[in-house]
């Protein structure tokens, strides 16, 4: 915002669609912005990826990344994606070669990883990871700016402020047990989409974009209600609205309030 001309509103609606790298803003028309952001991608993230670790079926890996765009924010392993290969794109590819090149992109700062946590037990579960893109605009450039889904794209965008601020962001997985009329244990798993710590500090965050009505609300408040530690609870909305707090001591934000305070955490 401080170099943007024009509204929050308009910024954020911009930021969504062609992310932040600040050679964005010399660009002026969507022509222009869409054609940067593809070139770049294929001119510098792509082939410096193919040339530095000198990989020889391109459109794998090319196929890989389509993949994972499409599927931001959805938990996935190399071997989900070897069937989706083999089931969706009829061709096999071992989750080992899979793996590798996911570690390619990472290395080459296109896509980050966050890794589930059992907040309960306080360990961390491997099975399986939620990739995110390092720039919403790279990751809508690769697919031609057609699946630009704002909820997803705003999880993207959440995840990467909390990095930017210094925390690790992790997946919340909270389990609860209860026992149903005939007396017979039930074990429900619920999901929290980020759990932040930096240091001595904690915060879970839910990314709910609207909560228009009682039912919405009580489902992004249930994840956050399974967790009995003293950890700030907030939910992230599209809406512009300032910290509020609950009777339950859960925040609702909005977005815009969220990224523009360095502090708004801690409100």
């Amino acid at each position: 915002m401080s170099a943007y001309e024009g509204s929050k509103e308009e910024a954020w609606d911009e930021y969504v669609m062609y992310g932040g790298l600040p050679f964005i803003l010399n660009r002026k028309t969507p022509e222009e912005k869409e054609d940067y952001l593809t070139h770049l991608f294929q001119t510098v993230y792509l082939s410096d990826i193919i040339d530095r670790h000198h990989i020889r079926n391109k459109e794998e890996l090319d196929e890989l990344i389509n993949i994972l765009a499409s599927a931001t924010g959805s938990l996935t392993n190399s071997l989900k994606l070897s069937k989706t290969f083999s089931g969706v794109k009829n061709k096999k590819i071992s989750s080992a070669t899979l793996k590798k090149y996911a570690d390619y992109l990472e290395d080459a700062f296109l896509i980050s990883k966050a890794v589930r946590y059992d907040v309960k037990g306080k360990k961390y579960i491997n099975s399986l990871v939620k990739y995110y893109f390092e720039d919403v605009g790279i990751r809508n450039a690769k697919l031609g700016f057609r699946q630009v889904e704002e909820n997803h794209i705003m999880q993207n965008i959440i995840y990467n402020e909390l990095r930017n601020r210094g925390y690790r962001a992790d997946v919340g997985v909270v389990e609860s047990y209860s026992k149903n009329k005939a007396g017979k244990t039930i074990r429900k798993q619920y999901e929290i989409d980020f759990v932040a710590s930096r240091g001595s500090k904690k915060y879970y965050l839910q990314s709910a974009f609207t909560m228009n009505t009682p039912e919405k609300i009580q489902q992004e408040q249930n994840s956050l209600r399974q967790v009995n530690d003293s950890f700030k609870k907030i939910i992230l909305v599209k809406d512009h609205i300032k910290p509020r707090r609950d009777e339950q001591g859960i925040v609702t934000m909005g977005i815009m309030y969220f990224l523009l305070d360095e502090h708004s955490l801690e409100a």
